[in-house]
């Protein structure tokens, strides 16, 4: 496997050659149960300049990334090739003595996989239920877990987040997740908020039924939490976090809000819901709310599949970043950098403010068909206060259509490399 001209090199060329290696066109799947890498030619072009790892670990990171499938609904296949137990890695120490870059690839990338897997599960299995017992699973070294049920949001005053939750039969799970890894307890956490859909209809507002299989995918946020999560115990990042997944489904039915509805967030702010397919940023100011009121945190980053807007808008290759605070959005550029999630910045002008003007509430869940991806952000950033806050649509780039070097098609676990490498900076 070339690797392209020394001078030109990068890590992120080294990630895409290592899975194209372990790919299924070469190792995967072939009857071979332990291979040896030889880093010889990764020490000619050195470290590469400002990259955290040696070179050898981003091949292997990539490697490792390819190395993911998804079959737990699939019937064993008979006369199937032995898998690849053991990889030997030829080196002189680099790894080794690298820092965390070993707790990385044992760690992160299993942490990403865990991700991946529960976006992957089917939503009559992955259940707003089923993500709070994944979430519980994590309780341990430094994690604690609880959750709310709906007759506990209703006493928080989270209208917002039940508003979503109302035509489905399946109950909402509002989970909370506390990992303490700093010298002091007490020390004001960094918050991540992730959209737990577990399934999206549209409610009311109905989708569309071509593709509405992949919305099992909406709760990608709050799986890339619990990866983060879970990652950051095992390393014993010395941090505080906190996770909050507003999980539920969003469905038609009897009880189903309507389009016209008025909701009152945990904050007061009243919401006027015009269309209930916007249900992302309802559950989110919820959970955003309640983190502010019983955290205070340090910063928060919420991460959601939020629009359709932002893969018109990028494709399917960046994430789309808002926010209030430039210095949260240049550390989450350079993590973007080192672990190739890839963000790009939109702008949050107060002029936003006006398309949710509402003639009836506070504020509406949509300001019309121009700036969809900014607006949903702006209504975020009115839930925020002044807390340094970051919002990340992943919606273009949480699930995969097909094959990438490194990614095989579906879940792609996005958000836990890029928060888990922001965290690591922190302590830099």
């Amino acid at each position: 496997m070339g690797i392209g001209k020394l001078a030109e090199l990068t890590a992120e060329r080294l990630r895409r050659a290592g899975g194209k290696v372990f790919s299924s066109k070469y190792l995967k799947g072939q009857d071979i149960t332990s291979a040896a890498l030889s880093t010889a030619i990764f020490k000619e072009c050195g470290l590469l300049k400002g990259a955290p790892h040696p070179a050898a670990f981003f091949f292997l990171e990539g490697a490792l990334l390819c190395r993911y499938e998804f079959k737990k609904y699939k019937s064993p296949e008979k006369d199937q090739p032995n898998n690849l137990k053991t990889l030997t890695v030829l080196d002189t120490g680099a790894l080794r003595d690298a820092g965390n870059s070993i707790k990385w690839l044992t760690t992160v990338i299993p942490a990403v996989s865990f991700a991946r897997d529960l976006v992957n599960t089917p939503s009559s299995d992955m259940t707003p239920t089923a993500l709070a017992e994944a979430a519980i699973a994590l309780t341990g070294k430094g994690v604690t877990v609880k959750v709310l049920d709906a007759s506990a949001a209703k006493k928080e005053g989270m209208w917002s987040y039940l508003s979503v939750a109302k035509g489905s039969a399946e109950p909402p799970k509002f989970i909370v997740i506390e990992y303490t890894g700093a010298a002091s307890a007490e020390a004001a956490p960094v918050a991540i908020i992730g959209k737990s859909i577990t399934f999206d209809s549209g409610g009311i507002s109905l989708k569309p039924a071509d593709g509405m299989e992949k919305m099992k995918y909406d709760m990608a946020g709050g799986a890339a939490a619990l990866g983060i999560i879970r990652a950051a115990a095992e390393m014993s990042l010395p941090v505080n976090l906190v996770a909050v997944l507003p999980a539920t489904e969003n469905m038609p039915g009897g009880h189903a809000t309507r389009p016209g509805d008025v909701v009152t967030a945990i904050t007061g702010k009243t919401i006027e819901i015009l269309n209930t397919d916007a249900e992302g940023r309802l559950v989110l100011a919820d959970a955003i709310g309640y983190a502010i009121k019983y955290y205070k945190p340090s910063v928060i980053i919420d991460m959601a599949t939020l629009t359709g807007a932002c893969s018109i808008a990028l494709g399917n290759e960046a994430i789309a970043m808002m926010g209030n605070n430039e210095a949260l959005i240049n550390d989450l550029k350079k993590a973007s950098d080192q672990t190739y999630e890839l963000v790009w910045q939109m702008p949050l002008y107060e002029e936003y403010k006006e398309y949710l003007k509402s003639d009836v509430a506070d504020i509406k869940n949509i300001g019309g068909r121009t700036g969809g991806l900014v607006t949903a952000a702006y209504f975020l950033s009115e839930f925020v206060t002044d807390i340094p806050w970051v919002h990340l649509d992943i919606a273009s780039t949480a699930f995969a259509d097909k094959d990438k070097p490194y990614i095989c098609k579906g879940a792609t676990g996005i958000g836990v490399r890029l928060i888990m490498n922001y965290l690591l900076n922190l302590n830099d």
